[in-house]
């Protein structure tokens, strides 16, 4: 069964996914910008957002980073993605997680389980999304 033979890139752009959440971690905006396609889609967590490309995609990153301390994202599986029209492997990267950190104005601590999916074009991220509960997350800062 071909759905079931592993696409040759999927170990290379789950690399490439492990480095861009890694550098999310350690806050360095630059070097996760270079790992994004010039044409991404990006799906964010805002309820009834529209997707965005690259550039809103690097200003919510550097958001994240103003907000938040100590960023660490802990894997529970890193799956390969299926194209959508054939159910075949298409090299596409799933993971499902837990993001642990702190927030930075109030100092309170979080967890937050999410879901991220990525696709990949020339080696950079081309598209995805975050999937988690953007506004139950925020509203836990609230005092």
């Amino acid at each position: 069964d071909k759905g079931s033979v592993m696409h040759p890139d999927f170990e290379k752009n789950k690399a490439t996914a492990i480095e861009f959440i890694e550098l999310h971690n350690s806050e360095d905006l630059e070097a996760q910008a270079e790992l994004i396609h010039e044409d991404l889609d990006w799906a964010p967590p805002m309820y009834g957002s529209e997707n965005y490309g690259r550039d809103e995609h690097i200003e919510a990153m550097s958001m994240y980073h103003a907000m938040l301390d100590n960023i660490k994202f802990e894997a529970d599986y890193w799956l390969p993605g299926v194209d959508p029209e054939t159910g075949m492997n298409d090299g596409s990267v799933r993971v499902y997680g837990t993001w642990t950190g702190v927030h930075t104005e109030t100092g309170k601590e979080f967890s937050l389980k999410s879901y991220h999916p990525m696709a990949f074009k020339d080696g950079k991220i081309v598209g995805g999304g975050d999937y988690f509960d953007f506004g139950g997350f925020m509203a836990s800062f609230q005092e």
